[in-house]
């Protein structure tokens, strides 16, 4: 079973999103546990047999093993196989090294302490996580905002206009589905900003009880729309508590309580805005200096030929043309090449409707069709593209259509660059639907902290120029 399968089962039998950090610190034990042989691991096995039905997951801290000396990796593996085994185990070990010694690290956490999940130091870059990523279905949860004071020394440093701690989320979450964050609940707007750049990671949430996080405020900013996709962590308020238990059951009824109210709420964002997030996220929109098919050169290049390799997106771009063409009347649909073809058959399938497609080459073999699909003379079409800027290569699309005996009267876009191409194709009487105009694209990058105030102004004036 992996990780968050684990998780979620976890969550469902247990009704929690509680994660009970155990980090003994021998100074701290109850007195009665002086004369046992093994206080530590007596203690710790106190706490699992009195919460395991509390919690979602249990996160021992490495660093308390460690400096028990030579017999403190011992007490954690211990510790770890006392935990029932339905419940996942985040080993937190912020590891963080080069290639050949996070191999090593891997190996310790995965296969000698059998850890569901870790914790790392994203620093060093790719390298440094990919011995982790490698092992299939484990959890990695990468250091993003931490709870600590520091936080801001270097977290919070703008980086090409938006916060480290946001290119971290976005960059990490972008490698695997089985990453998720490490925010603390001591930092709510960060939460709240890092929930927004990364709509569907999960997130580990630490610094509620003894640091003082406020865990409404925490959990308001982390919940993805369902009262879901956070765990909470809580260490010292609970298993240093008169009774652990009651403290568990306390800290899971409030949580529940925040959770309930969070199930009720609408998503985080519209899905206008989350989608835009997401293609910037997937590099589906770069800015630098391009130049387009038309031969202009432009501050912003949108490529959604990657939806191809990206299906879950894919499927997301095609609810959005979905939602344009239902109050079409048409029956076919004619996907310009390259990028509109993965888009159009994606609609086809959704929509159950054929799909034509005008050939950007003349065909000089085979039938050397112009048009490729079944169709019928007569037929209404809607023309599918990504973008529109001149509309020109639509025009062209059009041309070969209509010679065939196709009807077309609506061009389907999912993003207008607000270059002219909508004024130009409607006044040669064809409709233009877009999704996302460029204007509101730049609003929304700005608003959630992808591109500074600045950079819009300079993409914009570099536009008017074109």
């Amino acid at each position: 079973m992996d990780f968050y399968t684990k998780l979620l089962a976890a969550i469902e039998r247990n009704d929690s999103l509680l994660c009970i950090g155990l980090d003994p610190d021998p100074d701290y034990l109850p007195s009665r546990y002086a004369s046992r042989e093994n206080p530590v691991l007596a203690f710790n096995r106190y706490i699992i047999e009195v919460t395991a039905d509390l919690a979602c997951a249990y996160k021992p801290n490495i660093a308390f093993y460690e400096a028990l000396g030579p017999r403190g990796l011992e007490i954690l593996q211990h510790t770890i196989e006392a935990i029932p085994s339905n419940i996942p185990v985040i080993l937190d070990a912020k590891r963080g090294d080069i290639g050949s010694t996070a191999r090593a690290y891997a190996k310790a956490a995965f296969e000698v302490l059998k850890a569901d999940a870790v914790t790392l130091n994203p620093y060093l870059g790719y390298d440094s996580l990919a011995p982790f990523l490698a092992y299939e279905g484990k959890g990695l949860f990468i250091l993003c905002h931490t709870s600590n004071p520091g936080a801001r020394d270097f977290q919070t440093c703008l980086i090409e206009g938006k916060p480290l701690y946001l290119k971290v989320a976005e960059w990490a979450t972008r490698l695997s589905r089985n990453i998720g964050l490490v925010v603390g609940a001591t930092y709510p707007e960060a939460i709240r900003a890092v929930r927004e750049a990364a709509p569907n990671a999960w997130l580990l949430i630490p610094g509620i009880g003894a640091q003082k996080g406020d865990l409404k405020a925490a959990l308001e900013a982390g919940f993805n729309g369902q009262g879901s996709g956070v765990i909470v962590n809580v260490s010292r308020s609970i298993i240093y508590a008169d009774d652990p238990r009651k403290a568990a059951e306390d800290f899971r009824k409030r949580i529940n309580e925040i959770r309930k109210v969070g199930r009720l709420k609408s998503p985080l964002l519209p899905s206008k805005h989350r989608l835009i997030l997401e293609l910037y996220d997937a590099h589906c929109v770069r800015f630098g200096q391009f130049t387009l098919a038309s031969g202009k050169v432009s501050p912003i290049y949108i490529d959604l030929r990657l939806l191809a390799s990206l299906p879950g997106l894919l499927k997301k771009v095609a609810s959005a043309y979905i939602e344009m063409l239902r109050p079409l009347k048409l029956d076919l649909i004619a996907a310009v090449p390259y990028a509109a073809l993965p888009i159009g058959t994606a609609v086809a399938l959704e929509m159950n409707i054929p799909l034509i497609y005008p050939r950007k080459e003349a065909k000089t073999y085979g039938t050397a069709r112009k048009i490729e699909g079944l169709y019928q003379e007569g037929q209404q079409v809607a023309v599918l593209d990504d973008l529109i800027t001149t509309g020109e290569s639509k025009l062209k699309a059009i041309h070969l259509l209509e010679e065939a005996g196709l009807v077309v009267k609506d061009v389907v876009v999912l993003i207008d660059r607000e270059q002219g191409g909508r004024e130009y194709l409607e006044r040669r009487g064809y409709r233009v639907h877009s999704f996302i105009g460029l204007g509101e694209m730049l609003d929304v990058l700005v608003k959630h902290s992808r591109i500074s105030p600045a950079e819009k102004d300079r993409i914009l004036s570099a536009l008017s120029q074109t």
